[in-house]
């Protein structure tokens, strides 16, 4: 499949069957996390596999809808802010920086499969507590990762007008 036709394939899964990912994915998903540009090349980023029964519970408590829970496994997207690059202005860009890793993640799974879906919307703090992630360590997105049991909404995208300029 060309990237086109991945990009397009990747969707926001909000259903999952009960089937275990395969180490072998995981670990070529996480390779290509791994690979991701960053600003300066620091790379200032910490992913948690969620697979267990007990750790999936207790994220389950930091976003707690009927559809998250139905995934296999989950990745926490942490950005480490003592890491992070800050430009001469100010600005910080691991909020950047994990986003493309992200993306990165969701782009691999789709290759392989296996469906995703981003989810910003839940407790932060209550995800750092109940991981006992360290102070610098911010959990930014969360990934529900496996197999699609449901189908892909129609896109709604805007025109290439709309958009470029």
């Amino acid at each position: 499949m060309n990237f086109l036709e991945l990009v397009k394939n990747r969707y926001s899964c909000r259903a999952y069957k009960s089937l275990k990912v395969e180490k072998e994915k995981l670990d070529y998903i996480l390779e290509c996390v791994r690979f991701a540009p960053s600003a300066v090349n620091k790379q200032p980023w910490r992913f948690h596999i969620v697979s267990k029964a007990e750790d999936k519970e207790r994220l389950q408590l930091c976003y707690n809808r009927d559809w998250f829970k139905t995934a296999p496994m989950y990745v926490i997207a942490s950005v480490l802010h003592d890491e992070e690059w800050v430009r001469a202005d100010g600005k910080h860009h691991g909020d950047i920086d994990i986003a493309i890793a992200v993306e990165h993640l969701c782009l691999a799974a789709t290759e392989q499969g296996l469906s995703t879906c981003w989810v910003c919307n839940f407790d932060a703090e209550k995800c750092k507590q109940l991981f006992g992630l360290s102070a610098n360590e911010e959990p930014a997105v969360v990934v529900p990762l496996g197999y699609a049991a449901d189908e892909p909404r129609p896109k709604n995208r805007k025109t290439i007008e709309e958009i470029i300029k």
